[in-house]
């Protein structure tokens, strides 16, 4: 049965002039996208390594309410948390605390009887390149069901689910293919916590957030749980919007790899960070320091054998580049979602820029009306 989300009032807001050049507005090219794909709301920006260049926010927060989402907003971003995550263990890597080459049996030792012998040498690039042997899915014994039910901290869920995955052979040999799995990614963000002794949560705030200038970062389905929506809600696939809370995002066992929410420009700061960062420019944090050196940032954006590096799809496109026809230039991208959410972003380093678009709906629409305005953004911004 398919499911119709009810009308919603075609509302747009931009971002509020500044002192200096506004960004563009983007309201124009989001509305009929948003309206065609029946989603609640939908917002997008155009950023390069100056900033914010263009953007827009169209829709409300709830289906068939009249709340405007607004571009202060804050939207869940799903497994583009995966990127996230591999940057804070970058940072760990150049203070020392990490090496990419780190094993789970050196990192987790007091697990050697408990642990499939497989499991011993897969490293941490491995995990964070999808190659670290780690299931897609997690239902095996139960596994998944128990972090749901999981009471105590984000940190012990992490290491319950650690536990869980490595008492059995690794789906594959670690190293020798490709498998999309969020336990990779949760798992490696457990090596982080081992290493600094300190929370997932705590960590990427202190390494990657502050540092980039982020302030309005948290975690799981954003605002509060109230009659009124204080921010947008998530909606399910019967187009109904989900309040925050238990089970309006995922366990907190797979958090390092996707339940980050922020506003749209937050977000553009972590990905112009990346953006500068695979065209080779020096990138420093908001307090002038150099953020990753240049090795750091070539580690992440370089797939081991495949098209997929540490958080990122890695492939070329003809638009990416310009110059003579036939040209491509490299690309990166991802998407993310709860199911309950939906965002997606492309960078093209030689061309200097990156689209970022998200919505508040993870149903049938979702995917395909972001998808169609990233190429709307890129097509746009080509014509500038």
């Amino acid at each position: 049965m398919r499911f119709i989300f009810l009308a919603l009032l075609p509302l747009c807001l931009s971002v509020p002039a500044s002192a200096e050049t506004p960004p563009r507005s983007l309201n124009d090219l989001l509305e009929p996208i948003r309206a065609k794909h029946k989603l609640p709301a939908l917002a997008a920006c155009v950023v390069t390594a100056d900033g914010v260049q263009a953007i827009g926010v169209c829709g409300t927060r709830r289906a068939g309410k009249d709340e405007p989402a607004t571009a202060d907003d804050l939207w869940h971003l799903g497994s583009c948390t995966k990127s996230m995550t591999a940057t804070l263990v970058a940072r760990l890597v150049e203070q020392g605390k990490l090496k990419w080459s780190t094993s789970l049996g050196e990192s987790f030792p007091e697990l050697k009887d408990a642990m499939d012998p497989a499991w011993a040498p897969v490293t941490l690039e491995q995990l964070l390149a999808n190659r670290g042997g780690a299931p897609a899915g997690l239902d095996r014994d139960g596994l998944w069901g128990k972090c749901w039910a999981h009471k105590g901290t984000a940190r012990e869920a992490r290491r319950l689910l650690l536990e869980g995955v490595v008492k059995h052979p690794p789906e594959y040999e670690p190293g020798t293919k490709f498998l999309y799995s969020n336990a990779n990614f949760a798992i490696a963000g457990h090596f982080a916590e081992a290493a600094a002794d300190l929370g997932w949560e705590e960590l990427i705030q202190r390494e990657v957030f502050k540092p980039l200038g982020i302030t309005a970062a948290g975690f799981g389905a954003p605002g509060k749980k109230g009659d009124k929506a204080d921010q947008p809600r998530g909606h399910g696939g019967n187009g109904s919007p989900v309040e925050p809370g238990p089970g309006a995002d995922n366990p907190v066992a797979i958090g390092p790899a996707g339940i980050v929410h922020m506003s749209l420009t937050d977000w553009s700061r972590f990905v112009a960070a990346h953006l500068r960062g695979a065209a080779g420019d020096a990138v420093k944090g908001a307090d002038g320091k150099p953020f990753l050196n240049p090795d750091s940032w070539k580690k992440l954006h370089t797939p081991p054998a495949d098209g997929y590096a540490m958080g990122w799809s890695v492939s070329t496109r003809g638009w990416a580049k310009g110059g003579k026809p036939g040209d491509t230039g490299r690309v990166l991208t991802h998407n993310g979602s709860n199911t309950m959410w939906f965002c997606v972003t492309w960078l093209a380093p030689e061309k200097g820029f990156a689209v970022l678009v998200a919505c508040n709906t993870g149903a049938d629409g979702a995917g395909k009306g972001t998808d169609d305005a990233a190429a709307a953004l890129i097509g746009d911004w080509q014509k500038k």
